[in-house]
């Protein structure tokens, strides 16, 4: 052990001989003095109109959404759909027990045909007696009497005509029919079981095209867009709604459109959100209530924009920075300010007049103040 430690010793040494002479140069940096200068691909940024875009992430909900209760009570009879199957407005869902209500409803009209016949009676009998009156054959107090008589039977008619309308209802009650176009869900009362009214719920119904897509914005970003689009300033609810795109979970590209038709008129003072809703065409029925997704909708009105793919912008501690190729070919170094991505690059929001020629490709090989052999390309418009 005692033998191998001046080995040691002389090895230490000689590495710290080494660090005191200076960092050794990386291979991706290391330059032969003399050398050709490095090959590097650069490019004008894209310059156009744009119109910069904000995501969120929201909830597809129903625009009408139906908990289909009974309204009478009875034994369910009969169920007269499938579950999970589309509906319209009217559609017969569910029997209810018709008997108890139809012998009902037949005791309301013979009751009502009834007072009729009184009523008419006493009407005759009350002519009978004004053309009596008028004669002198009858006295005032007789006539009266009728008068009353005929106005009590008029309204034991309107009593019996208010009962056979409350058991018509009832009767047509005992059928459940769909109160909106939607899907239906599953049965949740099968055949034979009572059904209390107002409480017992049979199943329900969401429509489902067009469907809402609800979102929710910070308070900061909602001033801008109140600026900037006008938004909350009553356009959304006079049909003036801004255009949006949503992605569904999973989608690389947004695959709906919308329109941006409603804005809260309160702020969350628990989260400092608002809420937004737009409405979304579905005309295939694909989304179903409850779904997420990633909507994008514009930030700004639309302006010329300076943009650049992302691998074009390298970092410098908390900066970012371009690369610009100037005279003879020599690396400037810029600051930029990113924003941010549209149509697949990257919104550069201040740094760049948008004539620079830039590099785009092989950052690694160069530095500020550095000569390089730029291969110019063009980038398209768009790069999705």
């Amino acid at each position: 052990m005692r033998s191998r430690l001046p080995s040691l010793l002389t090895v230490l040494s000689g590495l710290t001989a080494g660090l005191a002479a200076g960092p050794i140069a990386t291979p991706a940096h290391a330059q032969a003095p003399g050398g050709p200068p490095p090959k590097v691909t650069v490019a004008k940024p894209v310059v156009r109109q744009i119109v910069e875009q904000d995501q969120y992430t929201g909830r597809f909900d129903p625009i009408d959404y139906v908990e289909v209760r009974a309204r009478v009570t009875g034994y369910l009879e009969k169920i007269n759909f499938t579950d999970g199957q589309t509906v319209k407005k009217g559609d017969l869902l569910f029997v209810i027990d018709r008997r108890p209500y139809k012998a009902a409803l037949e005791q309301a009209q013979a009751a009502l045909a009834s007072a009729k016949a009184r009523q008419s009676f006493s009407q005759t009998d009350l002519e009978r007696a004004q053309t009596l009156s008028r004669s002198g054959n009858i006295s005032e107090q007789v006539t009266d009497q009728r008068r009353q008589a005929s106005q009590t039977a008029q309204a034991d008619v309107d009593s019996a005509q208010a009962a056979l309308n409350n058991a018509q209802l009832n009767y047509d009650f005992s059928e459940v029919k769909a109160p909106i176009n939607g899907r239906i869900s599953r049965r949740l009362v099968t055949e034979g079981n009572i059904v209390s009214a107002d409480q017992t719920m049979l199943t329900t119904i969401v429509s489902l095209d067009p469907i809402y897509f609800s979102f929710t914005v910070d308070e900061k970003s909602f001033l801008k867009y109140q600026n900037s689009l006008g938004i909350g300033m009553g356009q959304t609810q006079q049909g003036k709604g801004v255009p949006i795109l949503i992605a569904l979970s999973g989608e690389a590209k947004p695959s709906r459109k919308g329109t941006l038709d409603f804005v809260d008129n309160r702020v969350d003072t628990a989260t400092g959100t608002i809420l937004l809703r737009a409405t979304v065409p579905n005309a295939d029925l694909f989304i179903k209530p409850g779904l997420f997704g990633i909507v994008s909708m514009p930030a700004t009105k639309p302006s010329q924009g300076i943009m650049l793919p992302d691998e074009a912008v390298a970092a410098n501690q908390d900066k970012r920075i371009v690369y610009i190729v100037g005279p003879d070919n020599v690396i400037q170094q810029k600051d930029v300010v990113l924003g941010p991505k549209v149509d697949g690059y990257r919104v550069i929001q201040s740094g760049l007049k948008g004539d620079e020629t830039v590099v785009v490709n092989g950052l690694s090989r160069v530095r500020a103040g550095a000569k390089v052999a730029p291969d110019t390309i063009e980038l398209p418009p768009s790069k999705t």
